[in-house]
């Protein structure tokens, strides 16, 4: 299958629905609806909204109804990365080539667009009259999990704390489990859940693809932070290493690292078994996951 041409089509789907939801820039306040979209609108790949997109065809999910999620889940990215790269975080000037939020605006602006972004997820989520409301709140419910305590932001916490500390390989694989893999899971979940009853074992198969494909982008994130080119990549190249963040290659060896992502996707893709042909974009999404440059 061209991988590559479906990656485009749902990136331009989803960038229309994203557009649509979005507030206008000529519309008070002004200044944070341009950084709403100049966070949203700035080159990312779109592997969440895919990752809905492909999970819903494979169940067989009406297409009209997965556009809602694929926006939640990249509004909710789009707002971590404005707060993570924010000075009190990470403190990064560079986001996908371009000047992070809070230079291209302001701090101040940064955080407000960031915490807009994430309002405006849940609202795009929940208000859907084609769904029925005990499935709406299933929705709601796991992407408010992927992104709070006990998932993403929760990540960001530990992952926080770990700088300067040599973490185990389990204690690293918690942090990214939740800092990175909740929202991919979540991505996965929503795209089944427009199909299938929360409760399917098919669904359960499909949370262990995602969980499997979760550690792995983190990993391969983590090999190109050391061995990736900063034209490619979009931001400076080392900067884990600079911050003293502990890191896969670190703990175990850039060869072991690599490695380790490939087990991650061959599991990952023998969880979809049960969906025999239907898995086909999902597989390739898995493997793109650790052959991407960027």
């Amino acid at each position: 299958m061209d991988l590559a041409a479906a990656l485009r089509q749902w990136r331009q789907r989803v960038d229309q629905a994203l557009d649509r939801c979005l507030p206008p820039e000529d519309t008070l306040p002004f200044r944070l609806h341009r950084a709403m979209r100049y966070a949203v609108f700035n080159g990312g790949k779109r592997i969440r909204p895919a990752l809905v997109y492909a999970t819903g065809e494979a169940v067989g999910a009406d297409p009209d109804l997965l556009d809602a999620p694929a926006c939640a889940v990249e509004l909710i990215h789009a707002y971590s990365l404005v707060h993570d790269d924010l000075p009190a975080m990470d403190d990064d000037d560079l986001r996908r080539g371009q000047p992070t939020v809070h230079r291209a605006f302001d701090e101040a602006t940064a955080i407000l667009a960031g915490d807009a972004l994430q309002a405006l997820a849940l609202q795009v989520l929940v208000h859907r009259p084609a769904v029925a409301a005990d499935r709406a709140l299933e929705m709601a419910d796991t992407l408010c999990r992927a992104a709070g305590s006990r998932g993403m932001a929760g990540g960001q916490a530990i992952d926080l704390e770990a700088v300067g500390r040599t973490l185990s390989a389990a204690e690293l694989e918690n942090m990214h489990i939740h800092k990175t893999g909740a929202l991919i899971r979540a991505s996965v979940r929503l795209g089944a859940l427009c199909a299938l009853p929360p409760d399917s074992d098919l669904l359960h198969r499909l949370d262990h693809y995602a969980k499997c494909i979760g550690l792995a982008f983190q990993i391969q994130d983590d090999v190109l932070d050391v061995a990736g080119d900063t034209a490619r990549l979009g931001k400076a190249s080392g900067a884990d290493r600079r911050r003293g963040k502990p890191t896969y290659p670190e703990i175990m060896g850039l060869e072991a690292a690599r490695e380790l992502a490939r087990e991650l996707v061959d599991d990952a893709v023998a969880s979809l078994d049960a969906l025999g042909d239907r898995a086909r974009t999902l597989t390739a999404i898995a493997r793109y996951v650790i052959d991407r440059d960027h």
